[in-house]
This record gives C-alpha cells, structure tokens and sequence, in this order.
C-alpha cells in the first residue's frame, strides 16, 4: 500500500521559515514526480510547486518565487519545501502528492489531476 506522508508544519511568526517534508511508504518516490499543493478556508487548493523524478526540474508558484524552494532527496526517499520569510497568507493545509505507477515524462507537473497519491495534509499556520 502506498502513503505519502507530510511532516514539518506548525506555528510560525511572520518571516519565519518552516521545512515541510513527504516521505513515501510502500514505493521509492525517487521514480516519480511530486508537488506540494496548498489549500486555505474558504479556497481551491493551490499548487505551490513541483519537481521532476529527478530534481532536474522545478517550478515554484508566483505567489512564493523568492521564499520557498523545493528539493528532493531520492536516496532517503524524501521530498522537501522549504518555506522561508513567511506571510499570514501562507497559512493554509499543505499537501505533497505524487503520480506513482503512472506514465510520467521527465519535467514536473502542475495541474492536480494529474497526481493520484495524496498525503493527509500538514497545517501551517503564520502569525502576524
């Protein structure tokens, strides 16, 4: 069975930093890309950023260019947002996700339908 695990959320003041990350039981998510999705009360989930099965390729949002970088560890089978100067409007439920056992290509994907494993989500959470 397959389960994507997000570890690292919390409380943090404005322009703090957090480090979020996925880890994967049950596949090597080294094979496979991964993207950290966010959702806020009241809005659609979001994607935040994204990166290929081989960390050759990223994409980070416009909303968190500059502030937040994603990385990927394949040997300990680990994906990782960091999360630097952070605002209240980053507050939201992150979520990493990642399309295993599926066709992939070799850049990272965006769009939410296209990934089919989803973790539970962690809450970050900015104070002004």
């Amino acid at each position: 069975q397959v389960r994507l695990v997000e570890s690292g959320g919390g409380l943090v003041q404005a322009g703090g930093s957090l480090r979020l990350s996925c880890a994967a039981s049950g596949r090597y998510l080294s094979r496979y890309p991964v993207g950290w999705f966010r959702q806020a009360p009241g809005t659609e989930r979001e994607i935040v950023a994204a990166i290929s099965w081989s960390g050759r390729s990223t994409y980070v949002g416009d909303s968190v260019k500059g502030r937040f970088t994603i990385s990927r560890d394949n040997a300990k089978n680990t994906v990782t947002l960091q999360m630097n100067n952070l605002r209240p409007e980053d507050t939201a439920v992150y979520y990493c996700a990642s399309r295993i056992d599926r066709d992939v290509g070799s850049g990272y994907l965006t769009g939410e339908n296209w990934y089919n494993y989803w973790g539970q989500g962690t809450q970050v959470t900015v104070s002004s």
